[in-house]
């Protein structure tokens, strides 16, 4: 598979660390860095390290579980509350009263607002749907005079 510059960086810097370790001579570290440059196939970069560690030794470590007692409480489940007008904007908009649509649903936007509730879907919904029916009821009336 071919390597591409990241790879070839990656066992650049695998080299860094084997010279400043002492693990490499200074001429057999440049000759490796050419050969790294040089490399076109994981294959032939792999061989450039494999006589070397991956990285520096360390001891496992253990993990310790902490206490219960001393773990943060998770924070509460903060639950919105609905706006009951916004659920009744949207049912007067759905069953064609419009006028009480529009305007349980402008005093339902100004409470969400205000209270930081849930529910505005609902009062935007029942006002354009409250919008829509009072311009077709206007327009019934126009046409009925005309």
């Amino acid at each position: 598979m071919r390597a591409g510059h990241a790879d070839r960086d990656r066992t650049v810097d695998v080299l860094k660390a084997a010279f400043a370790e002492g693990r490499l001579s200074a001429q057999e570290y440049e000759q490796r860095h050419e050969a790294a440059a040089a490399a076109q196939t994981y294959g032939q970069l792999a061989a450039l390290v494999a006589d070397l560690p991956a990285g520096p030794m360390v001891a496992p470590t253990v993990v310790v579980p902490v206490p219960a007692t001393f773990m943060a409480a998770p924070p509460p489940v903060r639950v919105r509350q609905t706006n009951a007008l916004a659920v009744v904007s949207l049912v007067c908009g759905v069953i064609g009263f419009s006028a009480p649509a529009v305007i349980t649903g402008h005093i339902a936007r100004s409470e969400i607002r205000r209270r930081d509730m849930d529910g505005d879907w609902a009062a935007v919904l029942g006002l354009v749907i409250g919008y829509l029916g009072c311009a077709f009821w206007v327009l019934m009336v126009l046409f009925a005079f005309a």
